[in-house]
């Protein structure tokens, strides 16, 4: 069996697309789905979600996996999933958009698919995620991609995880930037993104998760790692800190 660590990231990440891409061929839109004219798109552009692999225009790809009311989200996402993932690692979709991205594969409830299609959804999220950390330019950064595999799957745990596993020079200049950014909501009790899932339990799992392995691995000012190490602190131990006089509102 291949140990999939052993495989260099870009090298994974093309064999989940080509998997997908193998996966999800002559996948299609239900045939009595429908969509609303006015605020979607023409009975043309629906017809294309009905015939197999035909490649979509960037405006009718995003205006597909961004609907939220498909009659069966998941048939439509499988038919546009082999276009769509390599759109993502392209960097077609912008940051901004990871949370709904993320919400898009939710609704689809992809862990539910058959096994097949599921692990094949599984391996690229998780083979985009390993690539990501290991580029210094990510189209889209670590701490956007981290919503979209969270949101996706509704778990922090084999993101974090992996993160933690990694010890590469570019995995903890990520880690550096969005710690930086996390710890702004996270020192006031509150999760760096609107979720759908059990907000307070990911918000002390990231907290905590911070608090072990960012000071090891961050060259980070004190204020910093004051702040991360504040922020995984229960409510009164926080409020008591001698530290935390100088973040308090």
């Amino acid at each position: 069996m291949t140990n999939l660590d052993d495989i260099p990231a870009r090298v994974r990440l093309d064999r989940a697309l080509d998997g997908l891409a193998v996966t999800f061929r002559g996948m299609t839109a239900r045939p009595d789905e429908t969509q609303c004219v006015c605020h979607w798109g023409s009975p043309d552009e629906l017809a294309l979600l009905k015939v197999p692999d035909r490649e979509l225009d960037p405006d009718l790809l995003r205006r597909t996996w961004r609907a939220p009311d498909w009659d069966d989200h998941g048939a439509v996402l499988r038919r546009v999933l082999p276009q769509f993932a390599r759109a993502l690692v392209g960097g077609a979709e912008p940051a901004y958009a990871t949370l709904e991205i993320g919400q898009s594969f939710a609704r689809s409830d992809w862990p539910r698919w058959p096994p097949r299609q599921r692990e094949s959804v599984r391996e690229f999220l998780h083979a985009w995620w390993s690539h990501s950390l290991t580029d210094p330019a990510p189209p889209i950064p670590a701490h956007a991609l981290l919503t979209l595999c969270t949101e996706a799957s509704a778990t922090l745990t084999p993101w974090l995880a992996a993160w933690e596993a990694l010890g590469h020079p570019t995995a903890d200049q990520h880690l550096a930037e969005a710690a930086a950014l996390w710890v702004r909501d996270l020192l006031y009790d509150d999760f760096p993104w609107p979720t759908w899932h059990d907000e307070d339990a990911l918000r002390t799992e990231l907290a905590t998760w911070l608090a072990c392995h960012a000071p090891t691995r961050l060259r980070a000012p004190d204020t910093l790692l004051h702040r991360i190490r504040l922020a995984s602190l229960s409510t009164p131990a926080r409020w008591d800190d001698p530290h935390w006089r100088a973040y308090r509102p």
